[in-house]
């Protein structure tokens, strides 16, 4: 493994998450702290990558902090914060920008009683099934906690109850809100099965250490309830990111605390076993793996204030092999050592398709009216 590139955007701000744009031409990228957004030009030259804007109102131009997720609509970007202007707290809403990089329009995550269930208004992945015209929503915590020092929050009893326990179903067409399901634990990452004709998706619950399974039911109604547990849900391995297999027919599991990934067979998703687990570094966040299941990549941060410290601030991308049965390590790259801070998510490319229509833009740019 080698570093071929490395392009600085300034400051800190927690930078985290990634989406390319419906062409893949684009990469969109947010910071938690600052609700700076980037957006890259990856198509011209995948191996150097070129800021061509910065979007710096998000927060004001929405309401909301923290732009975590960039999911790409046609013409559109999605984005999912996690936090809100007013009070710093869990309560937040999407965003939805052209590929321009111009504001489009807001949506507010449900709030108050929804047929018995208490909307908690909390925001954190999203996750679409064209399909089904379905539009599904999870649950973490507002800058107050996420921005915290880690050790602090857990002892934090009035903190800890600022969770997540929600997710949400929209009608995507129409942008509304049409179930909310109770999901105690801070439900986090959502992956829907690709396979034609199939109606669930799964997460895992930080928390609780739980996987879930959201699927309709015989009446077409969507259920949410625990099909899983996830290591000792006693011991809080705090279970981060997930990724399915291309068949849905198995998923890794990563915990944080005890550095592990685990993988499940998820033949039939009511009732996922484990199957294997390994132990990747003293922590371990994001995981992602190739089209054919063979390669599985990590990195190892969380959040800036929430990574182990000393000897066990390990920030690495890692690359394993995987036959069925073990994963085999290839390659690990020492973030510390280059310089390049922590490792956190990880996009992969692929060939372009149809051009988006992006204008030529200056290095930094302010979408303010």
């Amino acid at each position: 493994g080698k570093v071929v590139h490395t392009l600085s955007v300034g400051g800190r701000g927690e930078a985290h998450h990634g989406g390319f744009t419906d062409d893949r031409r684009y990469l969109w990228a947010g910071r938690l702290d600052d609700n700076r957004i980037f957006v890259f030009d990856i198509g011209a030259n995948p191996a150097k990558p070129k800021l061509v804007r910065t979007i710096t109102d998000f927060a004001d131009r929405t309401g909301f902090v923290g732009p975590h997720t960039f999911y790409a609509l046609p013409g559109r970007m999605l984005v999912q914060g996690l936090s809100n202007t007013q009070d710093h707290g869990g309560r937040t809403g999407m965003a939805v920008y052209n590929n321009k990089g111009e504001f489009v329009a807001r949506y507010d995550m449900p709030t108050g009683d929804h047929d018995g269930v208490a909307a908690d208004g909390y925001g954190y992945d999203i996750g679409i099934n064209p399909q089904k015209n379905a539009l599904l929503t999870s649950s973490f915590t507002g800058w107050n906690n996420y921005m915290m020092d880690f050790g602090k929050l857990v002892q934090d009893a009035e903190a800890m109850k600022r969770f997540g326990n929600t997710m949400v179903m929209w009608n995507l067409k129409a942008m509304k809100p049409e179930k909310v399901m109770s999901v105690p634990g801070s439900p986090l990452e959502i992956r829907w099965s690709l396979n034609a004709g199939d109606n669930w998706a799964i997460t895992a619950t930080a928390l609780t250490s739980k996987l879930v399974l959201v699927k309709q039911d015989a009446a077409g109604q969507w259920q949410a309830r625990a099909v899983a547990d996830v290591g000792d849900p006693a011991k809080i391995p705090l279970p981060v990111d997930i990724s399915i297999t291309a068949d849905a027919k198995g998923l890794w599991v990563n915990t944080f605390m005890d550095g592990k990934a685990r993988y499940f067979d998820l033949t039939n998703p009511e009732a996922p076993v484990q199957t294997y687990e390994k132990v990747i570094g003293k922590q371990v966040n994001m995981v992602s793996q190739s089209w054919d299941g063979k390669r599985v990549y990590f990195t190892s941060s969380l959040l800036g204030n929430w990574d182990k410290r000393g000897d066990d601030d390990e920030q690495f991308l890692k690359l394993y092999h995987w036959d069925g049965k073990a994963l085999t390590e290839q390659f690990a790259i020492d973030f510390y050592k280059l310089n390049l801070g922590r490792a956190h998510h990880m996009k992969f490319s692929a060939r372009p398709g149809k051009r988006a229509s992006i204008e030529d833009a200056p290095q930094v740019a302010s979408m303010r009216q």
